[in-house]
């Protein structure tokens, strides 16, 4: 990325993360897809993207902020391929990521990373297809793309897609990551997670965000807790913190706070060194996405 920062003709654009509020499993799809409930709430904090345009329309992918991913399963260059397929562009694209978000932490760091190739690259290509239809692109590519490529903090259901903007109270966030990767596909392939939980409400949620969220739960916690003890030894840091939760389909777990001065003091009380292999930082809720504000300063 410091070679991106220097060269002439790079782009630069935020990728933030994500946090599930809550996540509840409320039953299947014919086809086996499981229909959730949550509110993704965005952070302020992130990955940073940097975009070159070539013009012997190849997506080349920099660096290597994707171990062990092969460059054609990249999300950032799928999303490239995709977009560029779908408007006929012959343009192509260098792709760079500073990576921050933690891959398999649940924070959405993939997912927003190919959000913000879609947003950026509509813009610098001048496909102009506008957020819906690059919210369908998204979907194809995962199901938490569209929250990021719409930048808006959400009530989603269905698969995760079927969103509604919501107003959240600011927080603050003290988040810990066990430096370990969840896998998501065998979190719902579990026989003991929980598949048929009550509906919540999103009326319910907005009249009490912080104790709904707590009180709605994480379907994969249970699950995640006894799988993993670097999960469990999160948990177990954060007791003297408050109230832990887990996003997504994990690692990462967090505390939330409803001042930063609050959250510091958190972090301060955390076990000095902490055990070995977890990580902590506090971060920002956002009211929306700060990639929106780049499209529109741009």
């Amino acid at each position: 990325m410091s070679a991106a920062n220097a060269d002439a003709g790079w782009s630069i654009w935020p990728a933030p993360a994500k946090l599930n509020l809550f996540l509840r499993i409320v039953g299947r799809r014919p086809d086996g897809y499981h229909l959730l409930q949550t509110v993704f709430r965005i952070l302020d904090w992130g990955d940073t993207i940097a975009i070159r345009l070539r013009d012997d329309g190849r997506i080349v992918r920099h660096g290597d902020s994707a171990p062990g991913v092969d460059e054609a399963d990249d999300l950032t260059v799928r999303a490239a391929r995709l977009l560029q397929s779908r408007a006929k562009i012959a343009q192509g694209a260098d792709i760079a990521i500073e990576k921050r978000i933690p891959s398999g932490g649940g924070l959405g760091g993939g997912s927003s990373d190919a959000a913000t190739v879609l947003r950026a690259l509509d813009r610098l290509w001048g496909c102009d297809l506008g957020v819906d239809a690059l919210a369908e692109l998204g979907l194809r590519l995962g199901a938490d793309v569209p929250v990021f490529v719409r930048g808006e903090n959400a009530w989603a259901e269905g698969l995760g897609e079927r969103l509604t903007p919501i107003d959240l109270p600011p927080a603050w966030y003290l988040l810990v990551a066990p430096g370990i990767h969840a896998a998501t596909a065998e979190l719902f392939q579990a026989a003991e997670l929980t598949r048929n939980a009550a509906a919540a409400t999103m009326s319910d949620f907005v009249s009490d965000p912080f104790l709904q969220g707590q009180a709605l739960g994480n379907a994969f916690e249970p699950v995640l807790r006894r799988r993993e003890p670097a999960v469990e030894a999160v948990f177990a840091a954060l007791r003297s913190a408050g109230t832990a939760r887990l996003t997504g389909s994990g690692s990462v777990c967090f505390v939330e706070f409803a001042d930063r001065e609050s959250a510091e003091r958190a972090l301060d009380r955390l076990a000095k060194p902490l055990p070995s292999g977890l990580t902590a930082w506090i971060a920002a809720g956002a009211p929306r996405s700060q990639l929106l504000d780049a499209l529109e300063t741009m």
